[in-house]
């Protein structure tokens, strides 16, 4: 059995996110660019009030003592708040093809069945689409580098985000909400 990476375990609002990212250190490992995912299960339904750190714990036992991986996703967003999962300076485990090159963010839902433009599939879209604009940032990643699961030529069986993400309208809203952060910069520099 691999070694586990650990958790963090901890929840953030999208403005604390920020500052915690900017306090990192990606000295171990550097990731290439954000896949997005959604969990498909739990769906939003099944989680009406959100993700619960019992619910993060649970996930942590799932990963490491049933699958038997060494890590799981960076991050777990849901409409309320953007839960750190595995250590972000470390690499995680989400998509074959992409783990050792990028940083994986699940967002709460089933995108092929569950809206993503209104309700609470929005304020999921929003705390993920400031997450991603945060990661980019800090990392100087140019948006259009993001990637959907199902981008993942090892998973091409994967609907993962699901058919309502558009992969255009979030390098967009990332775009602007980088400008938004930044006016007059093309992306701040990398943090070292």
């Amino acid at each position: 059995m691999p070694t586990w990476k650990g958790i963090i375990g901890a929840s953030f609002t999208p403005a604390t996110f920020d500052q915690y990212c900017h306090l990192l250190h990606w000295l171990q490992w550097r990731p290439s660019f954000v896949a997005l995912h959604n969990t498909e299960v739990p769906t939003l339904k099944q989680r009406p009030n959100g993700l619960t750190k019992q619910h993060i714990l649970d996930l942590e036992k799932y990963y490491r003592d049933e699958q038997g991986w060494s890590a799981g996703p960076h991050l777990f967003v849901d409409d309320h708040q953007i839960w750190v999962f595995t250590p972000l300076t470390v690499s995680g485990v989400h998509s074959p093809c992409f783990n050792k090159v990028a940083l994986g963010v699940e967002m709460l839902g089933n995108y092929d069945t569950e809206a993503f433009d209104t309700g609470r599939g929005r304020l999921v879209q929003n705390n993920a689409v400031a997450a991603l604009a945060t990661l980019h940032a800090v990392l100087g990643l140019e948006p259009a580098t993001l990637k959907l699961h199902k981008e993942d030529v090892c998973t091409t069986h994967k609907h993962c985000p699901g058919k309502n993400v558009h992969k255009a309208a979030i390098i967009q809203q990332v775009q602007d909400l980088l400008q938004e952060r930044h006016p007059g910069d093309h992306l701040p520099p990398p943090e070292a």
